[in-house]
């Protein structure tokens, strides 16, 4: 006998083996896996922000030129940096902001997004 015959005879008992490990997987039947516990399942409520949010990331460009997405999106920077939201902001105490200068008065009405202060009108433009 030589090597070639040994190949071809290894090479159809690996093909044999493989066949018969796939029959077998393919009928097993599945178990589910059993649950901790039994009772209802708690469904937690749904969050309109999210909701929002998820639309918005769907529009794609048209996201930022969306009035509804803009003040989503402002609603959720609150929600991230509002004070007590950290664990470092709830140890701190409130501290005295300084006043704002006189050029400041017309940025202080618009708010810090930068979509909003690109499209505010500004006073020496001309219409």
């Amino acid at each position: 006998m030589d090597g070639k015959l040994f190949a071809r005879i290894g090479a159809i008992v690996f093909v044999a083996v493989a066949v018969t490990a796939t029959a077998i997987e393919m009928t097993r039947k599945e178990e589910e896996p059993a649950s901790p516990f039994a009772g209802p399942a708690v469904v937690a409520a749904a969050d309109p922000l999210r909701a929002e949010l998820i639309r918005c990331q769907r529009l794609g460009e048209a996201g930022p030129r969306d009035p509804a997405c803009l003040s989503a999106w402002a609603e959720s920077r609150e929600r991230f940096l509002a004070r007590g939201a950290r664990p470092g902001a709830r140890a701190t105490q409130a501290t005295e902001v300084p006043p704002a200068p006189a050029d400041a008065a017309r940025e202080s009405a618009i708010p810090d997004d930068p979509i909003r202060k690109e499209m505010a009108p500004r006073p020496d433009e001309a219409r």
